[in-house]
């Protein structure tokens, strides 16, 4: 099969003679952008070349790096990744749930681009901007807005807030992505973030590894590492997006001391089955990424063709129990609207109570009791 990136070349901006599909800044300078490039370059059906017809209309980019592009199956509508990245006519519809701002973030801003909804944590919006631009993205309303990286001078109210708030421990970089921030404003940005001394943890919530694996390099890896403990949190959704690039992106991070932690959307047409999760956590563990979270979907306007009910969540928890092991089997969340925090769900393995006694079915369909011990002389 001929590489994306050579197919792609004549319709952007590097001319032919001078690909470059392992350098990141590459792959981000030729990302396809509009409908144009889209339609030269894959079959459009009606709702996709509808949605892009209408991208003004919900005011939400697209951009598709070579890379990932090249991860599409151009003969299958229905394809998991082309489902997550190709705009869609449905994505003008409003269903009932939907919300603009479906976790709130608005009512918890705590400080210009920080966000608290949590005693101990907070969420820094670093950037707008994203390698690409999911379908189903919860910040919708704001990414690829045109302002670009955050300086430090117009994040100094959020240092202010987080050094005013020493109970704040853990530190969340997101955006956008601020991995396709160039290595140097992201490092200095972690650093600021470092000498706020209340704080313990950093995380960086990135889909880099998965959309852009080529950023992952030497030089990245270098520039944060004096500031760890830095914590990774990707998004792989669906097993094609484990490329042997997107290895090699994992096994960097892990080497260099970076825990990796993943969330998966759960989302209709692309991973609503238990046997595709299974292999897609399989292969997390494998390459040292921890599948953390299985998330329902967030009810973000316009994305009620990608999501499913919370049925379907539960049921497919119930199949993968006892199917993996502990360390690849994520726990199932669904973060409730409004901002009001996540809530763990899942089958309801319990199906008796009585004085000491708990009935559990187990997830071999067996009945089995479970008997308290005797209280002690200091129970209640």
């Amino acid at each position: 099969m001929t590489a994306i990136s050579d197919t792609l070349v004549p319709l952007h901006r590097a001319p032919p003679s001078e690909p470059r599909p392992h350098d990141w800044r590459w792959q981000l300078a030729n990302s396809l952008s509009n409908a144009d490039e889209l339609a030269r370059a894959l079959a459009l059906g009606d709702s996709e070349r509808g949605g892009l017809d209408a991208l003004g209309e919900r005011g939400f980019p697209v951009a598709i790096t070579p890379y990932y592009f090249g991860l599409i199956d151009p003969a299958d509508p229905a394809c998991p990744i082309r489902r997550q990245v190709v705009p869609r006519l449905e994505e003008l519809e409003r269903v009932p749930g939907d919300l603009a701002d479906p976790l709130g973030e608005a009512a918890h801003e705590a400080a210009p681009n920080l966000i608290q909804r949590y005693p101990d944590r907070a969420l820094l919006f670093a950037t707008d901007r994203c390698a690409v631009y999911c379908r189903f993205c919860t910040r919708s309303r704001l990414v690829g807005a045109g302002g670009g990286a955050r300086s430090l001078e117009r994040l100094a109210p959020a240092f202010d807030y987080l050094r005013a708030h020493p109970e704040i421990s853990d530190v969340i970089i997101s955006g956008g992505d601020p991995l396709v921030m160039s290595t140097d404003r992201l490092a200095r940005l972690v650093a600021a973030v470092r000498q706020v001394e209340s704080v313990q943890t950093i995380r960086l919530a990135t889909r880099v590894p998965v959309v852009l694996p080529q950023r992952i390099t030497d030089e990245l890896l270098a520039a944060l590492r004096p500031y760890h403990p830095l914590w990774v949190m990707t998004h792989f959704n669906h097993p094609k997006e484990l490329t042997a690039e997107a290895a090699v992106a994992l096994n960097r991070l892990a080497d260099a001391g970076f825990p990796v932690m993943n969330h998966s959307v759960l989302l209709r047409g692309v991973n609503d089955d238990a046997d595709v999760l299974a292999t897609l956590f399989r292969g997390l563990v494998r390459h040292r990424a921890r599948p953390y979270y299985l998330l329902q979907a967030d009810p973000v306007q316009g994305t009620g063709h990608l999501r499913t009910p919370l049925a379907v969540g539960i049921e497919i928890m119930r199949r993968l129990q006892g199917r993996l092991s502990g360390i690849a089997l994520p726990k199932f969340i669904v973060d409730t609207p409004g901002g009001l925090g996540k809530v763990p769900v899942g089958p309801d393995y319990v199906i008796g109570r009585a004085a000491g006694v708990t009935r559990f079915c187990t997830h071999r369909g067996v009945e089995v009791d479970y008997v308290d011990p005797p209280a002690g002389d200091g129970d209640a």
